[in-house]
């Protein structure tokens, strides 16, 4: 995998997903970025994806560590730990104010330089059971 690439990667979600510049995006993504698994409300585009990012920021105050970086051809896939906190409204859920840690697949086109296309894989049942919104199996974490 080149290193350009992987600098994409790691600047949208360290710029980006971490450090909240929306505008970085600009540079970051197609203007007609695909989202295979958008949230409610999330457009189209690279503005959907700007939506995208502060509903994530505003209600999960997301802290990404990248595991793995994995190129072949026009594919990323990144492998990565999210430990946030629920601080804010988010999908209609009022904030817990309760740390979660959560991981996730995403897998990413890139089209001249830009990310392009997205698919996402996240362990979202674990992240409602931490943040206290559905029980934990008895003996879970034990």
């Amino acid at each position: 995998m080149a290193a350009e690439t992987e600098e994409l990667v790691r600047r949208f979600y360290e710029d980006v997903l971490v450090g909240g510049d929306l505008a970085a995006l600009d540079e970051l993504a197609t203007s007609d970025y695909e989202e295979h698994e958008p949230l409610p409300g999330q457009g189209d585009g690279r503005q959907g994806l700007k939506d995208r990012v502060s509903m994530l920021r505003e209600g999960l105050a997301p802290r990404f560590t990248i595991e793995d970086v994995i190129g072949e051809g026009d594919r990323l896939v990144v492998r990565w730990t999210n430990s946030g906190t629920h601080v804010g409204d988010f999908l209609g859920i009022p904030a817990t104010n309760k740390s979660f840690s959560v991981a996730g697949i995403d897998i990413y086109r890139v089209a001249d330089g830009k990310l392009a296309e997205h698919w996402h894989v996240v362990d979202q049942l674990s992240m409602l059971q931490q943040l206290g919104l559905i029980p934990a199996p008895e003996g879970a974490g034990a």
